[in-house]
């Protein structure tokens, strides 16, 4: 129970990180590589406003989701809206998404430096609960908290909102959308603002759970990430949170019973059996090719 609870905690993370990215790829068809940059850069402002105005966590998670959502509008309109009419804008908008990431990369170099960061000691309090054989820390607890309601806030908001019918219906037919009077400009430009809210907190959750932000720690979970949403079925909100629980649950297990050297090579190779079982992905839906 120990390591499931560990593993769930881990895996709340990865699936928050994925969901950013799924809900792009989803609604907009879009790979969006500077999400990666993003999720860093918000763990170093995160630190930076705890460090600088002793801001407590839940305000300090209030200002980088909306510190996200700019950056994220920012992002769509110099990576995405400019390419957005050429007929290879897939793939023009993804290499120009890994130039800005790499822009953002380098301004937070240029602000903070190279060196790893952390938060002041007591950010989040470190008591801890027991059940049983179980112990949960209250950072454990906070960061399953917000990862859940954050998923569930967006799950509700794309089922049962007006921008919600919007997205649906723009991920199912732009143009039609459009005729329809949905301003699919405004629609996806919101899209990256909450897809990149939510990989700025999961950025700050992250740098709380291993105490350290670095400006390459994007670069190692967004491998993750993509394994996630691939696995859980490519535009799927339920399967990046479950792609992303197993994987967590797997590095915790591989850790435990084989050896921390094994863990990428152990969770890897199980999303690999799950896609040969299902190539589509758990959520994703099997598609005829038309002749």
């Amino acid at each position: 129970m120990q390591q499931l609870m560990n593993g769930l905690f881990l895996g709340s993370l990865y699936a928050l990180f994925a969901i950013g990215f799924t809900l792009v790829f989803g609604i907009l068809d879009r790979l969006n590589l500077a999400h990666p940059a993003a999720f860093a850069a918000s763990a170093f402002v995160g630190i930076w406003l705890t460090d600088a105005f002793d801001l407590p966590i839940a305000v300090v998670l209030v200002l980088v989701f909306a510190f996200g959502a700019i950056m994220g509008l920012l992002i769509e309109r110099i990576a995405f809206r400019p390419l957005k009419d050429r007929p290879d804008a897939h793939f023009a908008g993804l290499i120009s998404s890994i130039a800005v990431g790499g822009m953002i990369i380098a301004l937070m170099q240029a602000v903070f430096g190279p060196n790893t960061r952390r938060f002041p000691a007591g950010t989040v309090p470190d008591d801890t609960i027991t059940f049983g054989d179980t112990t949960v820390s209250s950072l454990q607890i906070v960061i399953i908290a917000v990862s859940l309601g954050l998923m569930i806030a967006l799950t509700v908001l794309v089922s049962r909102s007006s921008l919600g019918r919007s997205m649906r219906a723009v991920a199912e037919n732009p143009g039609a959308a459009r005729v329809l009077g949905v301003n699919v400009d405004r629609v996806t430009g919101m899209t990256f603002a909450i897809s990149t809210a939510l990989g700025a907190v999961a950025g700050v959750l992250f740098a709380l759970s291993v105490n350290s932000a670095q400006l390459g720690m994007g670069s190692a979970i967004e491998l993750k990430g993509l394994a996630v949403i691939i696995v859980g079925g490519m535009g799927s909100l339920p399967g990046a949170l479950l792609g992303g629980l197993i994987l967590g649950i797997a590095e915790v297990f591989a850790i435990q019973y084989v050896g921390s050297s094994w863990r990428d090579l152990i969770a890897f190779a199980l999303l690999f059996v799950i896609l040969l079982l299902r190539p589509q992905g758990l959520f994703g839906k099997r598609k005829i090719r038309e002749v």
